[in-house]
């Protein structure tokens, strides 16, 4: 049983804290940074940020936008720099103009301006500010250098026009034409392009099969939404937009956010509800459809996330026919309303740990138990029990008799942490016996360039059963033969699990297995991973295997953990 004297400790000594400096270049939403370029000793890029970082057409309220131009090997700003900014949107250029700062942090007061017609449309815009004395043409504002708490006072130039007016994705085109002094113009002018998504909202309604009316509101960071339909027969609701499927701009892509918010009084739709949701027709990972029921009192709001890893996947399900496809259609189907088990604790900072904003909640449907991937629900709050956005986190499992079952850090080995977008995620995580789990939980910091206001550390224990549902791992992934399987293969595993044979020896019967088409694991399971430490649980699985204590299932799956890992490779 787990010791509780000292586990914050424990907890801290499990997690490598690095010191992080963003690298991160895609699509975003309300922030983006592009690819770092050489110059000179450095690699520096620009990073653009918006304040309020989600903007919805309507609110015509100013924004700032940050602009800045930073080495990304020390995460120093470079200073005097002198910026040409361009805004463009479906290819429509909404304003052009140079600007002059001096810490290389460049903060523009956006003012969105509706009732302009001139043409060309960029010409609609307005700047404010002086001309830099020694930067000729570049918009300059004397006073406080901006900060995040001063922007209402600090000196910064502004644009009124038609930014922001419509929903959709921003392309900021930003070009350094000097830096370090506002006379020293470069050599070759350095050229970053990023990307920011502005919400719009739509209103639409459905109707039942008792012909009430529902009100719905969709909210799009893409594009303008179409076709809006509601299916009595299983209460799915449909919509499509306008996308580009080539490989090229998919692989620009980050994410594709769409909210779907129904009324909390609307059954189908209520809270503890989990969804399937399709993507052109091809059902994509359930961990993208996330149910919010905290944010508003009257509504639950349902996102899709579909990331660039899912976007790909769908290409390549349906082929090179989908490149050209000018549109994204979505359904989203209501499932049964799952038993859901939970729990919640707060966090403390990793130096004198003490109590942090942040509380997390840990839930799961109860249906899921030991030897199945169980899809845990991660939800970060704040101290107002708001959802914190843009949280990067990463977490540990630990069996009572402190052996690590799991263990995950996102897929980007230069840009730590789990990044999830609305304070809610889902991970699937499989759980090899049932009794106590500890979860460790490290939240490095939120946004782009990971504010530690919500970062810290944390830890519960959790009981799981046996489970009363399938496994989620699909039957056709792994297929075994047990009629087939060779006495010695069973003698392998029980070897293996007391020591008599080494990991080599073990998995050369695997080999055999997959060579003889006994075990059939399909290509796309393979991991990638370089290591190959084998848990001591999938140890384990084979020596009950071996005995007779766990069926086939329960042993292939520990097998089929080790090929996802890349522990074990078959081909």
């Amino acid at each position: 049983m787990f010791k509780q004297i000292g586990l914050l400790i424990i907890v801290v000594g499990i997690f490598t804290i690095p010191t992080i400096i963003p690298d991160v270049f895609a699509h975003g939403l309300g922030g983006d940074q592009a690819e770092p370029i050489t110059f000179g000793d450095m690699e520096v890029t620009v990073r653009t940020q918006l304040d309020p970082s989600d903007i919805t057409v309507g609110y015509l309220d100013p924004t700032n936008m940050q602009i800045r131009f930073f080495d990304t090997l020390t995460d120093t700003n470079l200073d005097k720099v002198t910026y040409r900014v361009e805004l463009w949107q479906s290819g429509e250029l909404l304003a052009r103009n140079l600007f002059y700062d001096n810490d290389g942090r460049l903060d523009v007061k956006i003012k969105p301006q509706l009732g302009c017609d001139k043409d060309p449309i960029e010409t609609c815009t307005i700047y404010g500010g002086s001309e830099h004395a020694s930067a000729p043409g570049a918009l300059f504002v004397q006073g406080a250098e901006c900060n995040d708490e001063n922007l209402d006072i600090c000196g910064r130039p502004s644009m009124t026009g038609p930014i922001f007016i419509q929903g959709g994705l921003y392309k900021i085109t930003v070009d350094i034409e000097a830096a370090t002094s506002p006379r020293s113009v470069l050599a070759e002018r350095l050229t970053y392009e990023t990307f920011v998504s502005i919400a719009q909202e739509q209103d639409f309604f459905l109707k039942t099969a008792n012909a009430e009316e529902i009100p719905i509101v969709v909210k799009t960071y893409y594009d303008e939404v179409d076709n809006f339909a509601f299916d009595t027969s299983d209460n799915s609701i449909s919509f499509d937009m306008p996308f580009d499927w080539s490989p090229d701009y998919v692989d620009l892509v980050q994410v594709v956010h769409e909210e779907i918010r129904v009324p909390k009084t609307f059954a189908p739709y209520g809270e503890g509800k989990q969804f399937k949701g399709y993507v052109n027709g091809v059902e994509i990972d359930q961990r993208a459809i996330l149910n919010d029921p905290y944010t508003s009192d009257d509504t639950n709001i349902v996102h899709f996330l579909i990331s660039k890893n899912e976007l790909v996947d769908i290409n390549n399900k349906l082929g090179p026919n989908n490149f050209d496809n000018p549109q994204m259609d979505f359904k989203l189907v209501p499932l049964d309303e799952a038993e859901r088990s939970s729990t919640e604790f707060y966090l403390v900072d990793t130096q004198n740990y003490e109590q942090t904003p942040t509380t997390v909640n840990i839930s799961w449907d109860g249906n899921y138990g030991a030897n199945q991937d169980v899809p845990f629900e991660f939800t970060f709050f704040n101290e107002n029990r708001d959802l914190i956005k843009d949280v990067r986190y990463t977490y540990v499992v630990i069996d009572e008799f402190d052996n690590e079952i799991a263990r995950y850090n996102g897929d980007d080995s230069v840009n730590p942490g789990i990044v999830s977008t609305e304070g809610i995620d889902i991970q699937n995580i499989y759980i090899p016996t049932d009794g106590p789990i500890r979860f460790d939980i490290l939240v490095y910091g939120t946004g782009l360039d990971y504010d530690p206001t919500y970062s810290g550390i944390g830890s519960t224990i959790i009981e799981l059963g046996p489970g009363t549902t399938k496994s989620t791992i699909p039957k056709e992934s792994v297929i075994l033969e047990t009629s087939t399987i060779p006495s010695w293969i069973k003698n392998n595993a029980g070897w293996w699990a007391d020591g008599t044979i080494d990991d080599d020896a073990f998995i050369q019967g695997i080999q055999f297995l997959v060579k003889e088409d006994i075990l059939k694991i399909p290509d796309t399971t393979q991991g990638t991973s370089s290591g190959n430490d084998v848990p001591s649980w999938v140890k384990n699985n084979a020596g009950w295997w071996a005995d007779g204590t766990i069926d086939d299932d329960a042993f292939i799956q520990g097998i089929q953990f080790l090929v996802k890992e890349g522990i074990l490779r078959v081909q």
